[in-house]
């Protein structure tokens, strides 16, 4: 399984790579500035960032070693795994804030919901490469990747974490119609995606889910508590003007006045302190990863690495669309952060070891069609 391939040196994909480490590099002076203290030394939140996206490139460097093809298999066992963690999280660790999300390791806090939608990508891939259809998927062809989608869905919904199962969603819905359905199939579920959003609105959200997206309504009717950070994160964004007010000189950051200014938010003090050119450039090299990550799955040698290398792009994609719309005030805060450049260390290293696939699955497009 971990054979080494002195071919992999050769097909290594150094695009990827350089992509990847441009934009870490923002992302950890973006971090540093955003929690730096006016102290001589870093915070410990940028050290511990630091150790992570190390260890993450170590760990994506261990990926490349072995066949992604191995996958198709071991990605169930990894399902049932993190069903495990997250039934264990639901039910049995430490309310933070009135969550349950994270299990302690000591040295390390895990976050199981953020494996859990790469996990997802990889037996969705699995189950779509294994079973073909002529004149696309019908209801019953999708019954089971749907359940595969609805039970950490559930346990999700549980901790609470809406931004997170409602991504699940996301993948599902954009692998489904990546690998063709009928057109009765997708009417169906549009149907049930509505019916089941009254569901959701009415009798499964909590109070302050709801007041959320009544705030993103209208964030001017409760400017002091639920439209405060959405309004400040549009003045961040805004006072950068064209070039920026400089690398740490942002005030909406440095005062305090912007919330969750290193997480949900931290693309919010990159755009006040950088600007408009500085934006574009930052977005420009995040965009075109992705889109290097398409001609991934195209140029892959068979259709699980195809379904695997579009759903990790679909993955970061979604999530990097939806916080940046969030933070601009077109969609309510939620909880979904800007893979790789917001803080925290379980999307990091998802993120790193779905971006190694990525490069492993590059690396073996050399390799016999299958």
């Amino acid at each position: 399984m971990f054979r080494f391939d002195r071919r992999l040196i050769h097909y290594f994909d150094w695009v990827m790579l350089l992509l990847l480490l441009m934009v870490c590099v923002m992302a950890l002076a973006n971090l540093f500035s955003s929690t730096w203290s006016g102290g001589p030394e870093p915070s410990a939140v940028f050290y511990k960032q630091l150790y992570i996206v190390l260890g993450g490139f170590g760990l994506m460097l261990f990926l490349v070693s072995f066949d992604y093809k191995e996958l198709e298999t071991l990605g169930f066992v990894f399902y049932a795994l993190i069903i495990l963690l997250l039934i264990y999280t639901g039910f049995f660790v430490h309310t933070i804030a009135g969550t349950q999300r994270w299990i302690n390791l000591g040295f390390f806090r895990l976050q199981p919901s953020e494996p859990a939608k790469l996990i997802l990508v990889i037996v969705l891939a699995s189950y779509f490469s294994r079973r073909e259809t002529g004149d696309g998927y019908g209801l019953r062809d999708i019954i089971k990747p749907g359940i595969l989608t609805a039970i950490p869905f559930i346990l999700i919904m549980i901790q609470p974490d809406l931004g997170t199962a409602l991504m699940l969603v996301i993948i599902f819905v954009s692998m489904v119609l990546f690998v063709k359905m009928r057109w009765s199939t997708i009417a169906f579920l549009a149907s049930l995606g509505c019916a089941a959003g009254f569901v959701l609105w009415k009798f499964l959200l909590k109070d302050y889910q709801r007041r959320r997206i009544e705030t993103f309504l209208n964030p001017e009717g409760d400017p002091m508590n639920q439209g405060y950070q959405i309004m400040q994160s549009k003045i961040a964004v805004g006072s950068g003007q064209i070039f920026g007010k400089g690398f740490m000189e942002g005030t909406q950051g440095h005062l305090h006045f912007l919330p969750e200014r290193h997480t949900d938010f931290a693309f919010s003090v990159w755009a006040e302190e950088w600007g408009f050119s500085g934006s574009v450039f930052f977005l420009g090299c995040y965009f075109f990863m992705l889109l290097w990550g398409i001609n991934i799955a195209i140029s892959a040698r068979d259709k699980f690495g195809v379904l695997m290398a579009f759903g990790i792009v679909m993955l970061i994609f979604w999530q990097a669309v939806i916080n940046l719309l969030m933070i601009l005030g077109f969609l309510p805060v939620v909880g979904i952060p800007l893979p790789l450049f917001s803080y925290g260390g379980s999307s990091l290293l998802t993120t790193l070891v779905g971006l190694g696939l990525l490069m492993n699955i590059r690396m073996r497009r050399y390799q016999d069609k299958t």
